[in-house]
């Protein structure tokens, strides 16, 4: 009969070793210094068509204004992204994907469902607070949204958008913390409320900070969701 293999010290120091060459940190170090400075320089066109595109919009904007905002040859910038829509559409993504992670974030740490809606609304307060020329942007692109010609991928951003609040709000109607509710459109008009104050800010019609604005949305949201005989007013 063989006799189980023997785990020594040397062999527990090549697994180790092993382990940690496919580490989070290990696989990165293994990058290459052209990967890093594609990396880097990717960043640095996106910071550059954000700002341009928030100042002249889709139209007005042109590859030549952006190559100049990132200080490249309009050539260094065709080897990274092929066209003025691409450009477009990368700065969109890179900004929703750290839009919804921060917001995530969030929501991951909000325990019930009412603090999850208000986590959600301050949450994209603040990321529009701190990223004012790409929600210009995005408030162009998803203010427009036509359904006969609207981009599969510009859709599926709003979806995963939408989908944690829609979750959020399913759970306190099965709770019972609000009325039976359609969540999917419930979650769908506390985004569409939260963009619309965003907007406001943005204009500059609100002197209140992110935190009062926060609150005042959330109430009127939650409020309006509570079971009917809670909301009725009596004269």
């Amino acid at each position: 009969m063989a006799l189980p293999h023997k785990h020594t010290p040397q062999n527990n120091k090549q697994t180790l070793k092993y382990d940690n060459m496919n580490s989070p940190v290990m696989l990165g170090l293994k990058r290459t210094k052209h990967e890093v400075i594609c990396e880097f320089r990717c960043a640095e066109i996106l910071r550059a068509a954000c700002k341009v595109f928030a100042r002249k919009g889709f139209e007005g904007a042109t590859v030549d204004d952006i190559a100049e905002a990132a200080g490249l040859a309009k050539g260094t910038l065709y080897v990274y992204f092929h066209s003025k829509r691409d450009l477009y559409r990368a700065a969109l993504k890179q900004g929703i994907a750290a839009l919804i992670e921060e917001t995530q974030r969030d929501l991951d740490a909000a325990p019930t469902p009412a603090e999850k809606i208000r986590a959600f609304v301050a949450a994209r307060l603040r990321f529009a607070e701190q990223h004012r020329d790409f929600v210009a942007i995005y408030q162009a692109e998803f203010g427009n949204l036509n359904p006969a010609c609207c981009h599969k991928e510009i859709k599926n951003l709003y979806s995963q958008q939408v989908a944690p609040l829609e979750a959020a709000l399913q759970e306190a109607s099965i709770d019972g913390q609000v009325r039976p509710i359609r969540a999917a459109t419930a979650a769908f008009f506390v985004f569409e409320l939260t963009c619309a104050l965003i907007t406001r800010r943005l204009l500059g019609w609100s002197r209140a900070s992110v935190d009062e604005d926060a609150r005042l949305l959330f109430n009127l949201i939650w409020n309006g969701l509570a079971h009917e005989e809670a909301a009725c007013i009596t004269s």
